[in-house]
């Protein structure tokens, strides 16, 4: 993870210099702000449209995990966006943009389908290669009615005679 870190930092600063040395200083901020801005305000849209999506697909009663994936994808691609850089910028656009989303969405799902649990499989409800560890709870059965008079008598204190005043 450490070198993915370390080689996103370099594309970005490579990226940036590059951009820089073809227009000069003030235009690549500019052109970093104006992409903020302009990321961020297609994100704003695009998550509307993930969240109305999602909320007909779940008043019409069907499963609502593609709009789910939509909104999780237009998330990320507005985190990049808002992140200082070009590559970051670009790859966060790729995330906003409906036909590419929609790439990024099937193979998504695929994914995770093969990475889900399937009942009689290898590796129970934890996946594959995941190890189980089986909790025994030792209990009783008990008699509701004697359970009831039990509790009410343990409330109540021993019964051994009229009640006691105490005088003082």
């Amino acid at each position: 993870m450490a070198v993915v870190l370390l080689l996103y930092v370099i594309a970005e600063v490579a990226a940036v210099w590059t951009v820089a040395s073809l227009v000069g200083f003030l235009p690549t901020i500019g052109l970093l702000i104006a992409g903020a801005f302009v990321g961020s305000w297609l994100a704003r849209r695009e998550g509307g449209k993930a969240m109305r999506a999602f909320t007909a697909t779940a008043r019409s009663g069907r499963s609502p995990h593609e709009e789910i994936t939509d909104g999780m994808l237009v998330g990320v691609g507005g985190l990049l966006i808002l992140l200082p850089g070009f590559v970051s910028d670009l790859v966060g656009l790729l995330f906003l943009i409906p036909p590419t989303r929609k790439v990024l969405r099937r193979s998504w799902l695929r994914r995770a389908q093969r990475r889900a649990p399937v009942g009689g499989r290898a590796g129970g409800a934890f996946g594959p290669g995941m190890r189980s560890q089986v909790i025994v709870v030792d209990s009783e059965v008990v008699d509701d009615r004697n359970a009831a008079r039990d509790e009410r008598s343990r409330r109540e204190g021993p019964d051994d005679g009229p009640p006691r005043i105490i005088e003082g």
